[in-house]
């Protein structure tokens, strides 16, 4: 064997040691999708779907039921889990469990973010998503 067929040892996991898992509603109405836009943080005004953190004891249903009331004071009905996604963002390593949702209120009240807008097939790739929301754009740009 020559020097120009080693190669180097693996590298050692680049996983951050903080791990978050959260839960998102990708919230349809006829054909748009409901986005929210952060008002904080390392990624202030980057695009979202709402959720949050799932607390001790809850199920990601559960989570998303009460998250979905406290961001924007509307009831939903959680469907079909549409992926899990496992992203790595410099200082923590984040679980999103991304479902199909819709309104069961007919009034939304922006809570935490700095604005919301539908978006339709058309119109899906025209913010700037957060880089985990952005993996699901794919499954629900063919779903509407």
């Amino acid at each position: 064997m020559d020097a120009s067929t080693l190669t180097s040892p693996p590298q050692a996991s680049t996983v951050p040691a903080k791990q978050i898992e959260v839960v998102a509603a990708v919230i349809r109405h006829g054909n748009e999708i409901f986005a929210t836009q952060r008002g904080y943080g390392d990624f202030k005004d980057w695009w979202e779907f709402p959720g949050g953190k799932i607390e001790q004891g809850e199920s990601p249903r559960e989570a998303l039921i009460r998250e979905i009331k406290e961001e924007l004071n509307a009831d939903i009905a959680v469907g079909n889990l549409i992926k899990t996604v496992e992203w790595n963002y410099p200082n923590f390593h984040l679980r999103l469990h991304c479902f199909w949702c819709e309104l069961s209120s007919e009034v939304l009240h922006l809570n935490e973010h700095e604005a919301a807008t539908w978006l339709t097939k058309d119109t899906l790739f025209s913010v700037k998503w957060l880089p985990a929301d952005e993996v699901i754009l794919k499954i629900i740009y063919e779903n509407l």
